[in-house]
Protein backbone atom coordinates (compact mmCIF):
# COMPACT_ATOMS: atom_id res chain seq x y z
CA UNK A 1 0.00 0.00 0.00
CA UNK A 2 1.78 3.20 -0.80
CA UNK A 3 2.34 5.98 1.84
CA UNK A 4 3.64 9.47 2.23
CA UNK A 5 7.46 9.69 3.29
CA UNK A 6 9.14 13.20 4.59
CA UNK A 7 11.70 13.51 1.68
CA UNK A 8 13.20 17.17 2.94
CA UNK A 9 12.23 20.08 4.06
CA UNK A 10 11.38 22.79 0.99
CA UNK A 11 14.22 25.05 1.83
CA UNK A 12 16.89 21.82 1.49
CA UNK A 13 16.67 22.85 -2.41
CA UNK A 14 17.29 25.26 -4.68
CA UNK A 15 15.35 26.53 -7.48
CA UNK A 16 16.39 24.22 -10.39
CA UNK A 17 18.11 22.07 -8.48
CA UNK A 18 17.81 18.24 -7.32
CA UNK A 19 18.32 16.30 -4.17
CA UNK A 20 18.73 12.54 -3.57
CA UNK A 21 16.45 10.83 -1.04
CA UNK A 22 16.91 6.89 -0.04
CA UNK A 23 14.31 5.15 1.34
CA UNK A 24 13.65 1.56 2.21
CA UNK A 25 16.44 0.41 -0.73
CA UNK A 26 15.32 2.82 -2.94
CA UNK A 27 16.96 6.13 -4.18
CA UNK A 28 14.64 9.00 -4.99
CA UNK A 29 15.41 12.05 -6.80
CA UNK A 30 13.72 15.32 -5.18
CA UNK A 31 13.52 18.79 -7.95
CA UNK A 32 12.72 22.07 -7.28
CA UNK A 33 11.52 23.35 -10.33
CA UNK A 34 11.58 27.53 -11.82
CA UNK A 35 8.15 28.02 -11.21
CA UNK A 36 8.69 26.70 -7.16
CA UNK A 37 6.78 22.76 -7.85
CA UNK A 38 8.41 20.20 -6.45
CA UNK A 39 8.68 16.52 -8.53
CA UNK A 40 9.86 13.42 -7.99
CA UNK A 41 11.32 10.59 -9.90
CA UNK A 42 13.49 7.19 -9.98
CA UNK A 43 17.29 8.11 -8.48
CA UNK A 44 18.84 6.47 -11.35
CA UNK A 45 19.05 7.15 -15.16
CA UNK A 46 17.54 4.35 -16.94
CA UNK A 47 20.14 4.07 -19.06
CA UNK A 48 23.23 3.28 -16.85
CA UNK A 49 21.80 3.25 -13.53
CA UNK A 50 24.31 6.16 -12.72
CA UNK A 51 22.24 8.27 -9.55
CA UNK A 52 20.81 11.56 -11.18
CA UNK A 53 21.81 13.93 -8.22
CA UNK A 54 24.84 14.36 -9.66
CA UNK A 55 23.02 15.86 -13.41
CA UNK A 56 22.12 18.96 -14.47
CA UNK A 57 18.86 20.54 -13.65
CA UNK A 58 18.20 23.29 -16.83
CA UNK A 59 14.38 24.16 -16.33
CA UNK A 60 11.88 21.14 -16.05
CA UNK A 61 14.90 18.66 -17.44
CA UNK A 62 17.26 16.51 -15.89
CA UNK A 63 20.65 15.59 -17.56
CA UNK A 64 22.20 12.48 -16.88
CA UNK A 65 26.13 13.24 -15.15
CA UNK A 66 27.37 10.04 -17.25
CA UNK A 67 26.24 10.12 -20.98
CA UNK A 68 24.37 13.63 -21.37
CA UNK A 69 20.60 11.98 -21.65
CA UNK A 70 17.66 14.11 -20.18
CA UNK A 71 14.39 13.47 -18.75
CA UNK A 72 11.55 16.03 -18.52
CA UNK A 73 11.38 15.21 -14.31
CA UNK A 74 7.71 16.22 -13.99
CA UNK A 75 6.48 13.93 -16.70
CA UNK A 76 9.73 11.20 -16.39
CA UNK A 77 9.88 11.66 -20.14
CA UNK A 78 12.96 10.59 -21.66
CA UNK A 79 14.23 13.79 -23.71
CA UNK A 80 17.20 13.22 -25.87
CA UNK A 81 19.65 9.68 -26.43
CA UNK A 82 21.28 7.68 -25.26
CA UNK A 83 18.25 7.51 -22.98
CA UNK A 84 15.47 5.78 -24.84
CA UNK A 85 12.81 4.40 -21.53
CA UNK A 86 10.82 7.13 -18.94
CA UNK A 87 11.90 7.73 -16.04
CA UNK A 88 9.84 6.47 -13.19
CA UNK A 89 7.30 9.41 -11.57
CA UNK A 90 6.07 9.70 -8.14
CA UNK A 91 3.30 12.14 -6.30
CA UNK A 92 4.46 14.85 -4.57
CA UNK A 93 3.00 17.05 -1.89
CA UNK A 94 4.18 19.75 0.34
CA UNK A 95 3.03 20.29 3.64
CA UNK A 96 4.55 23.24 5.56
CA UNK A 97 7.98 23.31 4.84
CA UNK A 98 8.37 19.63 4.42
CA UNK A 99 8.07 18.34 0.99
CA UNK A 100 6.50 14.35 0.99
CA UNK A 101 6.51 11.56 -1.64
CA UNK A 102 4.09 8.89 -2.19
CA UNK A 103 6.22 5.72 -2.64
CA UNK A 104 5.40 2.22 -2.92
Amino acid sequence: MPQWIRACATDDIDEEDLIRFDHAGATYAIYHSPDGQFFATAGKCTHEDVHLCDGLVMGHLIECPKHNGQFDYRTGEAKRAPVCVNLKTYPVKTEGDDVFIEVP
